[in-house]
């Protein structure tokens, strides 16, 4: 999940315009991306109770980034472009967020709505793509690096649809019942105090609970340099209204346990890489929960740079590592 005004402090120009990367409707079409990402592919894709924003940047195998807290598909602009060299780089807006649109916003958004969706979202990128085994060719399992919220709805794939990922890095994923029973009520007590004061004071009131709950500080945030800059727009305010009062509780109330998760981790043949921000400290529910995840399922948890949000701070060397880890 990402915090405060700029989502982490930028060094040197903490101050910009917003990403002016817009939806196209319809048939996907091939257009010059606004950000630099090379050529990329835009389009919306129908859903079950929503209309979905993606992008395809890049060639190679599909690699899907689910992006942490009210992340959009704009908030890898800084990631995206080393990692196109390389990878069929799919990045996306969660349903109610940005551009993904839902038939009726009166209804509660589910974990299994979002890996739902990702789901349907390879499936179109391996038809974009042409790996989906109309050709012959088997479907080729594809890729996917989520981080935080995005981590969670990744293991959801895991349990829902057995086959889709071949490797899944689980980022600090926000999962409390990965958590023994206290801790677990300690965290979700946690969301729910956010909940609370974003309800009594806005997103102004959240951020510092949020910030708190991360382990962030960002007075003393670094990032690597020249980075685009994320400002508060109105559109992102609503992306964070949308997510701590909707996806929170999405989260909050969800069933899948560890054995649940265990069982589909076994059962998909996906090779499933817990993962943790070097910077993160170890009292941080995510950071516990990723650990939690790498005992159940017999490994030890992968370091990426930074912490909770490393992967919009520190973009390159994020990109290095995911190119490492995916033997790239």
């Amino acid at each position: 999940m990402s915090v405060g005004p700029a989502g982490h402090r930028h060094t040197a120009t903490a101050t910009a315009a917003e990403s002016t990367a817009t939806a196209t409707e319809g048939t996907p079409t091939a257009m010059t991306a606004t950000a630099p990402e090379s050529t990329a592919t835009e389009g919306t894709l129908a859903a079950p109770g929503a209309t979905l924003h993606y992008r395809l940047a890049g060639s190679g195998p599909v690699l899907l980034l689910s992006q942490s807290g009210e992340g959009d598909a704009d908030r890898t602009v800084d990631l995206v472009p080393h990692l196109t060299d390389t990878f069929t780089v799919v990045t996306y807006d969660r349903r109610g967020l940005s551009r993904s649109t839902l038939d009726d916003p009166a209804r509660p958004v589910t974990m299994a709505d979002h890996a739902d969706d990702v789901a349907l979202l390879l499936a179109e990128a391996a038809r974009i793509t042409g790996t989906d085994g109309t050709g012959g060719a088997a479907p080729a399992p594809a890729l996917m690096a989520g981080f935080s919220m995005g981590a969670a709805i990744g293991l959801q794939v895991l349990a829902r649809h057995p086959g889709v990922l071949g490797t899944l890095i689980a980022h600090e994923p926000v999962v409390p019942n990965l958590l023994p029973p206290a801790d677990r009520a300690e965290h979700v007590a946690e969301l729910r105090a956010i909940q609370e004061a974003h309800a009594t004071g806005g997103a102004a009131a959240a951020f510092p609970a949020i910030a708190r709950h991360l382990g962030i500080d960002p007075r003393h945030d670094t990032t690597e340099e020249g980075l685009t800059p994320q400002p508060m727009t109105p559109r992102r305010v609503a992306n964070f209204d949308f997510f701590i009062g909707t996806e929170f509780t999405a989260v909050t109330t969800d069933g899948l346990g560890p054995a649940e998760l265990a069982a589909a981790a076994r059962r998909s043949g996906t090779r499933v890489l817990p993962a943790t921000g070097r910077a993160t400290r170890p009292d941080v529910h995510t950071y516990r929960c990723a650990l939690a995840l790498a005992a159940l399922l017999g490994t030890e948890p992968v370091a990426f740079p930074g912490g909770h949000n490393g992967n919009t701070a520190f973009p390159r060397a994020t990109a290095r590592t995911l190119k490492a880890l995916l033997g790239r």
